[in-house]
């Protein structure tokens, strides 16, 4: 399988990807924070003022072209900041669920986030719907699964009460309402949940790699273990696995996740080269399995992707 899978051709800093069937078209998308690897500013601005970056496959995820940003999701004037959109489809139409930042910051700290929900019948023109009433005011990277008796859970990060997940139900997804806490017991960020062979799963990025929880109900979970710790052996995959979307078909599971290539564990380097390096990302993709009841990835494992058109 090709490694990296994708870099961005414009700012080289794709992070935060999500996968989502492009019915209309045909294809599959991947959407993503578009980091501004290349740009010139004090601090952090460069994690800031994203758009949401598209890129489009045609043989099931082998190969992806990049296509541009997405359009019309401004709620008022200026540059501002979007990260990390989850994308459902239900009943006809697109939801996505986006964190955003007013303006350009250049610092962590000081700033709100919220998350927004849009919809759209072709992952083109979108609808501003609301900004949801979560836990804080500083929520970000939304994940969306259907609850086995009916509606839906958002497991989202809360970095105002210890950046733990905490999860919001809704039987509509647009109303909803925080059902608490989830994970507490380390800082973490990047929940993704899925069903896989038999059993509920749930990552979440540690920056150490990817805690990996398992249920039976969406409602208790228990530690399995980390996946994407270890460094692999492909091109701009010798660094832990960030962020991460997972796609099941059936017996098969594939985590798109990204890596920051030229970080050795330092997250600044001096001069603009060292910048650069240690600041662009690239977007990998890797097989999951299930043994002995505990998830697994070998990201140096030798395999062809093959995702099918859904329903």
């Amino acid at each position: 399988m090709k490694a990296p899978l994708f870099r961005d051709p414009v700012f080289d800093g794709a992070a935060d990807p999500v996968l989502i069937w492009n019915r209309e078209a045909q294809e599959w998308w991947m959407i993503y924070t578009n980091r501004r690897v290349t740009a010139e500013g004090e601090g952090v601005a460069w994690v800031h003022g994203t758009d949401l970056g598209v890129a489009s496959s045609r043989d099931g995820g082998r190969s992806w072209l990049y296509r541009g940003t997405l359009q019309g999701l401004d709620i008022e004037w200026g540059r501002n900041t979007f990260w990390a959109p989850e994308i459902y489809w239900h009943d006809g139409l697109y939801h996505m669920y986006v964190s955003y930042i007013q303006g350009v910051p250049t610092g962590w700290s000081g700033h709100r986030r919220d998350m927004l929900h849009y919809t759209s019948p072709d992952l083109l023109k979108w609808t501003f719907r609301s900004r949801l009433n979560l836990s804080s005011d500083r929520v970000i990277d939304a994940c969306i699964h259907e609850l086995p008796g009916g509606g839906f859970r958002m497991w989202y990060k809360d970095e105002a009460n210890g950046s733990h997940t905490y999860a919001a139900d809704s039987k509509d997804l647009y109303h909803w309402e925080v059902a608490g806490p989830v994970l507490t017991e380390r800082p973490h960020e990047g929940a993704n949940v899925f069903r896989f062979k038999g059993s509920y799963w749930l990552i979440v990025d540690e920056w150490r790699g990817q805690g990996v929880f398992r249920s039976d109900d969406l409602e208790s979970w228990e530690r399995t273990g980390l996946i994407l710790d270890q460094p692999g052996t492909r091109e701009d995959d010798g660094t832990i696995g960030l962020h991460a979307d997972v796609v099941v078909q059936g017996e098969q599971a594939y985590i798109f996740y990204f890596t920051h290539p030229g970080r050795d564990g330092a997250e600044t380097v001096e001069g603009p080269e060292g910048r650069y390096q240690s600041r662009r990302s690239s977007i990998q993709v890797a097989r999951l399995d299930v043994m002995d009841g505990v998830l697994v990835c070998n990201r140096d494992e030798e395999f062809e992707i093959g995702l099918l058109p859904e329903a």
